[in-house]
């Protein structure tokens, strides 16, 4: 990999990492590295194909015996170590981050920071790995019965493009942690932070056949699935590649850790801090241009203050800015690409005929940009009232700066229209009334549930969802356990 300077744009060329060398091979396929922003070449990205994945996956297999022999607190020490580099270049992957996707700089530094804590996290867990002892029962054999929790050797970690270090911390450091091997197979729209983590990773001391990167697309990925020495897999991404994956790993019979799509809601009643919460949604609704997995892209509103909650909201998003996501009054950067821009807009278009929109509704007027980011792939952001909860506005994931409010009149009607759609990753609560929470959280079909504020996803805390929101679990014990297999042992006395 190339490492850009601070003081330019030009994030230079990178490609496949493997056995802790950038290959940089003249047959490899290439492509333009477009900044959101600007809608400018910023950078070159060499394509890794299925000669690359099984190179990677070869070398990962032969350090896999010495990683996993290594002992316990040698390996948290390593993984202490990136956290700690990861700290001390904080603006600089924040800033990667931002001309890879055109988040905030602000988001972009909260995301590199909460990677960075996933390693503190999960260095603690390298040397607590521990198994349990079984009690007998007393009419069988006697004996001593126990547990072997052991790393799978190989694992294949597939991320998307909206803020990939974030997967890297949830994925790779309980990897790690775990004893396992890593190959990573980067989206081709943002692979830039995620090689520089990695050129950390083997600052800090981590062995180079235990971590490799590779940029590429399908036919990658595709054969990182099916390889045969691959013991599992964790992706994150859309519903539709996810059951790609599924289809490709049923092969091998090999397990899955997924992390997909959400169309979370925020439920208003109207005993809450109506204020706080318009201003939580609009925080997380538009803060990465609305492509996250579990951003508030709905709120469900008591009819009793609808009105004013709408007209709130519209007056809170009226505020926003978009434009360069340098900027640090820059709320709403671009989505990621052209594409991306004309499918959203085509999505607000079609909710026109069964919506009200409250405010935005188009592209941002390039006059009102500044100069340098004119050609960027900017959407206003929107405001949906009075949606039909059967819509595509209502049910479906956007990945754009869209926001549907919808009313309900009683906990029944809210909780179905919280349950309503595909998805199940997350539910945000707004009530003072504590017997209102117990009665509706267990009704709740959402891997997560927030009352009242956001926890801002503590390491320790377990993520995923219900549905067709994701199989397993990322964060926390839970998120190691997924690299983890279990042996029982039984010793006869």
């Amino acid at each position: 990999m190339t490492t850009p300077p601070t003081t330019s744009d030009d994030l230079g060329v990178t490609g496949p990492l493997i056995d802790g060398t950038w290959l940089d091979r003249p047959d490899l396929d290439t492509a333009d590295h477009i900044n959101p922003a600007t809608a400018r070449v910023n950078g070159t990205v060499m394509f890794s194909g299925p000669r690359e994945v099984d190179a990677a996956v070869s070398a990962a297999k032969a350090a896999f015996p010495a990683w996993r022999a290594m002992s316990p607190d040698k390996r948290r020490r390593i993984l202490q170590r990136i956290e700690e580099l990861m700290e001390a270049r904080l603006p600089e992957l924040a800033r990667l981050t931002t001309l890879e996707i055109g988040a905030p700089a602000v988001i972009s530094g909260a995301l590199a920071h909460l990677c960075a804590g996933w390693f503190g996290y999960y260095a603690g867990w390298a040397d607590k790995i521990e198994g349990a002892t079984i009690p007998l029962s007393p009419v069988l054999n006697t004996g001593f019965d126990f547990t072997l929790p052991e790393p799978y050797g190989v694992v294949g970690i597939i991320v998307t493009w909206n803020g990939p270090i974030t997967s890297i911390g949830m994925k790779v450091a309980p990897a790690l942690a775990a004893g396992n091997c890593v190959v990573v197979k980067t989206s081709e729209l943002a692979p830039y932070t995620v090689a520089r983590f990695a050129e950390i990773a083997l600052e800090a001391g981590l062995p180079p056949g235990v971590l490799h990167v590779l940029p590429g697309g399908a036919e990658a990925g595709d054969r990182l699935v099916r390889h045969p020495d691959v013991g599992k897999i964790s992706f994150t991404g859309g519903i539709p590649t996810a059951k790609k994956i599924l289809d490709a790993a049923r092969h091998t019979v090999k397990p899955v850790v997924l992390e997909l799509g959400g169309k979370s809601a925020n439920v208003v009643f109207p005993d809450a801090d109506l204020d706080e919460a318009v201003a939580l949604t609009v925080r997380s609704c538009y803060n990465i241009a609305g492509q996250g997995c579990n951003l508030t892209t709905r709120m469900l509103v008591h009819r009793e203050v609808y009105d004013d909650v709408v007209e709130s909201t519209r007056r809170r998003v009226a505020g926003l800015r978009a434009g360069d996501p340098f900027e640090p009054s820059t709320a709403v950067g671009p989505v990621i690409d052209a594409a991306s821009r004309d499918r959203v807009l085509g999505v607000i278009g079609r909710a026109r005929k069964d919506a009200r929109v409250v405010i935005g509704g188009r592209a941002v007027d390039r006059a009102s940009l500044p100069p340098h980011v004119r050609d960027g792939y900017f959407v206003e952001p929107t405001v949906l009232a009075d949606v039909d909860p059967a819509s595509e506005a209502a049910r479906q994931e956007i990945f754009g700066p869209v926001l549907s409010i919808l009313p309900f009149g009683s906990e029944a009607e809210a909780v179905d229209l919280a349950n309503s759609t595909p998805y199940g990753l997350g539910t945000y609560l707004q009530t003072r009334d504590v017997s209102r929470v117990h009665r509706i959280v267990p009704l709740l079909q959402s891997g997560s549930v927030h009352v009242n504020g956001v926890s801002g996803q503590p390491p320790g805390a377990p993520f995923g969802g219900y549905k067709q929101s994701g199989i397993g679990r990322e964060g926390g014990r839970e998120g190691l356990f997924e690299f983890l297999q279990t042996k029982n042992v039984f010793i006869h006395a």
